[in-house]
């Protein structure tokens, strides 16, 4: 079974960074497709970012474009959220997923195992 584990959630100033890591146990995910979300308070999980094990053209939320980047290390089994100029409607938990196929998909319910998320606070 595989086991998903986010780390690198924090409190920070709006317009600055943070870097989620995701570690995966239990499966390689060299063949798996990874994605972020986040769900903030009283609102639906948001899809974020998606990767394709292949590496091909990541997806990201109109949101997030040209401010956050997701890579993946397969070596290290882990894939990471580089979240730049954060903005105080970046606040969410934030979780990392895996499906077993090599599409980028929006829905969440496409992706079969989650972490338990890592906090994410931008402060005016």
């Amino acid at each position: 079974q595989v086991q998903l584990v986010e780390s690198g959630g924090g409190l920070v100033q709006a317009g600055g960074s943070l870097r989620l890591s995701c570690v995966a146990s239990g499966r390689t995910i060299s063949t798996e497709t990874m994605a972020w979300f986040r769900q903030a308070p009283g609102k639906e999980h948001e899809f974020v970012a998606g990767m394709s094990w292949a590496r091909d053209s990541p997806l990201y939320a109109d949101s997030v474009k040209g401010r956050f980047t997701i890579s993946r290390d397969n070596d290290k089994n882990t894939v990471y959220l580089e979240m730049n100029n954060l903005k105080p409607e970046d606040t969410a938990v934030y979780s990392c997923a895996r499906r077993s196929s090599w599409k980028v998909v929006l829905g969440r319910d496409e992706y079969t195992s989650w972490g338990q998320g890592t906090q994410v606070t931008v402060s005016t």
